[in-house]
Formats: structure tokens, sequence, C-alpha cells
């Protein structure tokens, strides 16, 4: 599963809360694509399966499909608010490689 840092938590939990908040969850998923095969996707979502894997960090719930979450497992999604590297990002070992962007991996 997927370990969100403390920034990115709290900045996870202000977007939800301008979302309206309650039943939005954040999805990671990994989509085929990308200049290096896969690309990750991050976005709200009040559509929860129950084959979904749900991890809870404080007031943000975490959701992946199952087929996303062995290419997920031990990565960790940062939030920095810089000049530079500004924005969510995500830390994957099990990616062999990725491109430029940082957007996909293989």
């Amino acid at each position: 599963m997927i370990t969100l840092t403390e920034q990115a938590i709290s900045k996870v939990g202000e977007l939800i809360e301008a979302e309206g908040g309650e039943g939005v969850a954040l999805r990671v998923a990994v989509q085929p694509g990308g200049c290096s095969g896969f690309s990750y996707d991050m976005f709200f979502d009040s559509d929860i399966s129950d084959n979904d894997i749900k991890v809870t960090y404080g007031s943000v719930d975490v959701v992946i499909d199952p087929s996303s979450a062995p290419m997920l497992a031990g990565a960790t999604l940062d939030y920095k608010d810089g000049l530079q590297d500004a924005g969510f990002s995500i830390d994957n070992p099990n990616a062999q490689s990725s491109c430029g962007c940082g957007n996909s991996f293989s």
C-alpha cells in the first residue's frame, strides 16, 4: 500500500474539504501508458468498490484498486510547496525506470 507523508496528508485533507469532504477519498491508480509504460493517476472519488483497498491517514481516506496495489506497494506520496518541485510526487521502489517528467514508470 502507498504511504502518505504528513505534508501530503495535510494537502489532500485541504483539497478534500474544498471538494465537500464527506464520502470523498483520494484514489491512486496505475494506468497503462505514458512514455515509460505506466502512469500514475490520482483523483478524488466517492465511488468506492468493495474490492478497493482502503487506508485512512488522519482524516484522509486513500483507495487503490486491486490491480494497481502491487505496483504501489511500498510507494510514498509526498507534497512539496516550493519554487522548485512543487506539487505531489510518488517515490516508488517498484519502478525500474521513470521518464523525465516523473509521471510514468516501468
